[in-house]
């Protein structure tokens, strides 16, 4: 059986990025494996764009999960250090969700749209027979700027400090502590701590109060893989080698519990909201002070250097086989069924 979560890298490579339609010259940044968002020039202008699965969770409360799930699609263009502008959106729905849960589902996506100042330009909605939660649709993000504001996702160079902000596991742990709270074999003040911790999760405005303190050189949101998989594709992508210190990671201590608890890997479980933002050693404390100005937990955790792959404690590392989320999440649905 095919895994579950994002293709392999080696299928990218050898099925979709030989195949990717007309040779245009207007793009310039293209699709690769585990880059954020492209980019297309239009008459000069940069035009970043980013398309992700949109994901409803009914047990986060509707409208909680309406602003979770347009936060993670706005996110990947925000990593691009472009605002997000534009958002064109599509539901293929259950059959089984109301007329006034999808209006707060949309309530939700259009007040954090407006917070945001995104404009949803155009989309899709529809019910149809074997169409289930948590999947139920997809949406492109889209932000106008000028190509030297662009960051490149490949862009990180030998000398740059590497940040983390949040911490690893935080949206797995949070998610997890919110959909199964009383199948969590941990105390259960440590759970509910957790679990309001997937509000605090601000990816889109994270990336650009980065991006506002000038010397970022490339930022990734830490998804599918973790920690461990954010590391690897970042350096893979600028051909360069990360080497880091488990010590300087930030973590929050009833993350790793929960993570315990639940037989989770926290530096390979997705972590959206948490971002790796590569930036020149001379802005680094601009950088920290951006985001620790907005409560945002941040710490440099190592640099960037000649090479390749990615160290950490000084051993070297291999990209994670999958995200450690998924076998705990499949088997939390399966034990609640």
């Amino acid at each position: 059986m095919p895994q579950t979560g994002k293709i392999p890298r080696e299928f990218f490579h050898s099925q979709i990025a030989p195949r990717l339609g007309a040779d245009r010259s207007d793009v310039r940044i293209g699709p690769k494996h585990g880059v954020d968002f492209g980019v297309i020039d239009v008459d000069g202008t940069a035009l970043a764009v980013a398309t992700d699965p949109v994901s409803i969770l009914p047990d986060l409360g509707f409208e909680r999960a309406g602003r979770f799930a347009v936060r993670i699609v706005l996110a990947d263009v925000a990593v691009s250090g472009l605002s997000p502008s534009h958002l064109a959106i599509s539901f293929s729905l259950p059959p089984e969700l109301t007329d006034d849960e999808f209006a707060t589902v949309w309530g939700a996506i259009h007040d954090e749209c407006t917070d945001l100042g995104v404009d949803i330009v155009t989309g899709h909605t529809a019910r149809y027979e074997g169409c289930s939660f948590p999947w139920v649709g997809g949406a492109t993000a889209m932000a106008v700027g000028d190509h030297d504001e662009i960051i490149r996702p490949d862009g990180s160079r030998p000398g740059d400090d590497l940040v983390l902000t949040t911490g690893p596991a935080v949206e797995a742990a949070s998610l997890f502590a919110s959909l199964f709270p009383e199948q969590i074999d941990c105390e259960q003040s440590v759970v509910d701590r957790v679990a309001v911790r997937l509000d605090d999760l601000d990816g889109v405005r994270d990336a650009l109060a980065a991006a506002d303190a000038s010397g970022v050189t490339a930022v990734h949101d830490v998804t599918e893989g973790g920690l461990l998989g954010a590391l690897h594709e970042m350096a893979a992508g600028a051909g360069v080698q990360f080497s880091v210190g488990s010590e300087h990671v930030p973590t929050d201590p009833d993350v790793l519990r929960l993570c315990d608890a639940l037989g989770m890997e926290p530096w390979t479980a997705t972590s959206s909201g948490s971002l790796l933002v590569a930036v020149d050693s001379a802005s680094t404390d601009a950088v920290l002070s951006r985001l620790r100005g907005r409560g945002t937990t941040a710490a440099v955790i190592g640099g960037v250097e000649a090479g390749s792959g990615v160290i950490r404690d000084g051993e070297r590392t291999r990209p994670p086989a999958g995200d450690s989320s998924w076998p705990v999440y499949e088997a939390l649905l399966e034990a609640d069924s």
